[in-house]
């Protein structure tokens, strides 16, 4: 068989890639999986206006609506569950939102906030021209995704994303009822979105954690609290299905209080109770016949208590312990995707159990499930009280099954781009969760799926995710490629700088890597954005960022000692340039700024230290920042004393000490200068001090002199003082006399000239003489002749011969 005869017979599962084109704005965007999507200007027959698209019919409404609830686990229908307690909350909703007003209904989680919408929904089906709408915040933080949505919903649009101006020119003429739940966002984002719409009626429902409005939005606030005893009674009868005893009542009542009536927590103590009269055998008609052999009740049944009132606060491990092992297979599985838990015809192939689809009816039962959007999720409290349990520890292992399972479904050409966009939560936390390799491969195959469908918030969450997958792993043909579909991305929405940024990236990394085709396509892009940056067209506003407060910078340089001139622009927050490389100096280490005009805040090889980052000028040729470091500590040895002790002991020492030398050269920087001069001129003024201190001690010695010599023993005299100015004393370094000698002779006597200063530095303590000890007997006590000074007695002759003084108890003096 020839190869004409095979072609269009290949079956569709095999075929290597679905090829979408959409229309976004200006641009027809052709999404291709293989090459990366191209985009080209859309050409108009005749340049005839793009064509307005309709809204739906009724009809069209409410099959959209129904597609886009939760859908019904399979297994045996559970009915709706009965409202009690909120029927004064919910007329009063109905009631504001038929006069046109919008309402921010606050609760805390497990308060009933989705089960309150869906029953005014119900209420206002006929309020508003376009019906109501029914969205899910649940992960949005920016109300453009959320226009998107309402766009899509209300008008038949399947294959159009609008470019902002049009967006916003069509979502004000819709006039529905929204109720939005899950709402994550508060201020100018949500004020954003009132405004667009001013002809909707919103009903918004948060968490008491949520971002308030600002004060223009008028929102009317209505709180969602817990329910009353007697509707907590009632809502846990109505799970059990008979009439609660006395026990139940008073452990009801107690778990109220325990949970301050939150309608989940009765939910899942009714699960509870459900499971204990199926252990207790109470609820089964045959109580008192035999069992059979093939019966699965045990022939001997142990009596269950209550539960404890902590079980009750806190029931996810006794109700997961209660339920099958398929169901708790599924638990594990949406701890490991970070609460989300995937559609029910997964579970098959991601827990290995042919019914285990049927897992999430039973979940759902037990309250440990709560309806978020078009999907199931674990209920508040759920995921952390089973983590505790132990759940969480094969999340690693069961994030790269569900990784590599969503690598291969999100790739079958069967699967519709709008499955996928159902399941984007389940996919991008196993994403998430997964190792490079599954990554890769995961966000390969499911970011043209997010292309196609128009959920473009998950389709550059994944292109990110997957971009540094492949850096980690190596892959540069697939980081080309998504750095490709983030610059397709940028430049449909209107970001032309980053849309020039990540294009010039892809080209590189292709062209590194000879693929030509894949360089076409991406110098096609560029030339658009080339195109665009040339016509001026306006692009997209950025971030939020509250704006540069006028004389910030300037305040803050002469804070700190930089120049505040009208020529200064301040490095943070600063509209001049930075410099091509965005680089702050620093005392000749320079270091690079994470974003344009962010100062360094250290340098290194410089401990504790003040710096201040002068203003950039706004010249570009002085571009470069230059930071001033201040030392916040003064140099070694240029410290000052601090109190009078330790003034004094720098004075008189004990021990010698070397004087301290004082630096050849000055420190390079004014301000350590400064400090240096400081310290000089306190230590200049020590040493005054000192000089006055000894010359008033010398003349105080001049004026009394001292009994005894300084560092000697001596022994008091017993005569009369008498002296002789004229006479001279010898030296306190001479030998003794000797003992043959006159007594009329002078005797060894100690003494300092008069006027004669101590140094500041000297010891006190004066050098004995080095005569060696005599080792004859001590002499009987000799008076000292009336030559000899009373002030100048001779050293004892116990000195050591070491030269060290030592003190001994008064004795006499030897001749």
């Amino acid at each position: 068989m020839d190869r004409s005869s095979t072609q269009g017979q290949t079956d569709p599962a095999e075929r290597p890639a679905r090829v979408v084109t959409l229309t976004a704005g200006d641009f027809t965007l052709t999404v291709n999986p293989v090459d990366g999507s191209e985009i080209e200007p859309t050409h108009r027959p005749g340049g005839e206006p793009a064509r307005i698209p309709t809204k739906r019919a009724p009809a069209a409404r409410a099959s959209r609506a129904a597609a886009a609830r939760p859908p019904v686990p399979p297994g045996a229908p559970a009915g709706p569950r009965p409202l009690f307690g909120r029927e004064e909350e919910r007329e009063r909703l109905v009631r504001l939102l038929g006069r046109g007003r919008s309402v921010r209904l606050t609760g805390p989680c497990g308060s009933g906030r989705t089960a309150l919408l869906d029953a005014v929904a119900d209420a206002c089906a006929d309020l508003a021209p376009d019906g109501v709408v029914r969205l899910s915040a649940h992960g949005h933080q920016q109300p453009g995704e959320l226009l998107h949505a309402l766009y899509d919903t209300v008008y038949e649009a399947s294959a159009d994303r609008p470019e902002r101006a049009e967006l916003l020119a069509r979502v004000r003429g819709i006039g529905a009822v929204v109720l939005l739940d899950d709402l994550d966002m508060g201020g100018p984002a949500l004020d954003e979105l009132l405004r667009a719409t001013p002809e909707c009626a919103y009903l918004l429902a948060a968490t008491p954690d949520t971002r308030a409005p600002s004060e223009d939005s008028h929102l009317e606030e209505v709180f969602l609290g817990g329910l009353s005893h007697a509707d907590c009674l009632a809502l846990l009868e109505a799970g059990i299905g008979r009439t609660l005893i006395e026990a139940e009542t008073a452990w009801a009542a107690d778990l109220r209080f325990a949970s301050e009536g939150l309608p989940l927590r009765f939910v899942q103590a009714a699960a509870l109770l459900r499971r204990r009269d199926e252990l207790n055998r109470s609820d089964s008609e045959d109580e008192h016949e035999e069992p059979g052999v093939f019966d699965e009740r045990p022939r001997e049944a142990a009596f269950v208590p209550l539960p404890t009132l902590a079980e009750g606060a806190a029931p996810a491990e006794l109700l997961a312990s209660r339920v099958s092992e398929s169901a708790r297979a599924a638990l594990r599985i949406a701890c490991a995707l970070g609460g989300e838990l995937p559609h029910h015809a997964h579970l098959p192939a991601l827990v290995g159990d042919t019914h285990a689809d049927t897992a999430v009816g039973e979940l759902l039962a037990c309250g440990l499930l709560s309806p978020v959007g078009t999907r199931y999720r674990l209920a508040a409290g759920v995921a952390r009280q089973l983590e505790e349990a132990g759940y969480g520890d094969t999340a690693a292992e069961e994030a790269r099954t569900a990784a590599r399972h969503y690598a291969w479904w999100t790739g079958h050409t069967s699967v519709t781009p709008e499955r996928v966009a159902a399941e984007a939560d389940a996919v991008l936390a196993a994403l998430a969760g997964a190792d490079v390799v599954a990554a890769v491969l995961l966000a390969r195959t499911a970011a043209p799926a997010f292309a196609a469908s128009l959920h473009w918030e998950a389709w550059e969450r994944v292109l990110r995710s997957g971009a540094e997958a492949a850096r980690k792993a190596g892959e540069v043909a697939e980081q080309a490629y998504f750095h490709h579909e983030l610059g397709v991305l940028a430049l449909c929405e209107g970001r032309l700088d980053r849309a020039r940024a990540e294009l010039e990236t892809s080209i590189g990394l292709r062209g590194a890597l000879a693929d030509k085709r894949g360089t076409v396509a991406g110098r096609r892009a560029l030339a658009l954005v080339t195109d665009r940056e040339t016509a001026g067209v306006e692009v997209s506003p950025p971030l939020r960022l509250a704006p540069p407060v006028a004389g910030a910078a300037g305040a803050a340089g002469s804070a700190f000692g930089g120049p505040s001139g009208p020529g200064a622009v301040g490095a943070v927050g600063s509209a001049g340039p930075v410099g091509a490389a965005g680089v702050v100096r620093a005392s000749g280490s320079s270091r690079s700024s994470g974003a344009q005009g962010a100062p360094v805040s250290a340098v290194s090889g410089v401990t504790p230290l003040s710096t201040v980052v002068l203003p950039v000028a706004a010249d570009p040729a002085a571009a470069e920042a230059v930071t001033t470091v201040v030392p916040a500590l003064a140099p070694a040895g240029s410290v000052s004393a601090s109190t009078l002790a330790e003034v004094f002991e720098d004075a008189f020492p004990i021990a010698p000490e070397p004087e301290p030398v004082l630096p050849a050269s000055g420190p390079k920087h004014e301000s350590s200068r400064k400090k240096v001069l400081l310290a000089v001129a306190g230590a200049l003024t020590v040493v005054a001090l000192g000089t006055v201190v000894a010359l008033a001690m010398s003349a105080s010695d001049e004026a009394a002199p001292p009994a005894q010599g300084p560092g000697f023993s001596t022994a008091p005299t017993t005569g009369p003082a008498q002296s002789s100015p004229s006479d001279p004393g010898t030296s306190g370094n001479d030998p003794s006399p000797d003992p043959g000698a006159s007594s009329s002779a002078p005797a060894a006597a100690v003494s300092e000239e008069p006027g004669a200063t101590p140094s500041a530095r000297k010891s006190p303590s004066r050098k004995p003489s080095a005569t060696p000890r005599s080792s004859a007997p001590v002499d009987p006590p000799v008076t000292p002749s009336a030559s000899q000074s009373s002030g100048s007695p001779s050293p004892s002759s116990s000195e050591s011969p070491s030269g060290s003084p030592t003190t001994s108890p008064p004795a006499s003096v030897t001749p």
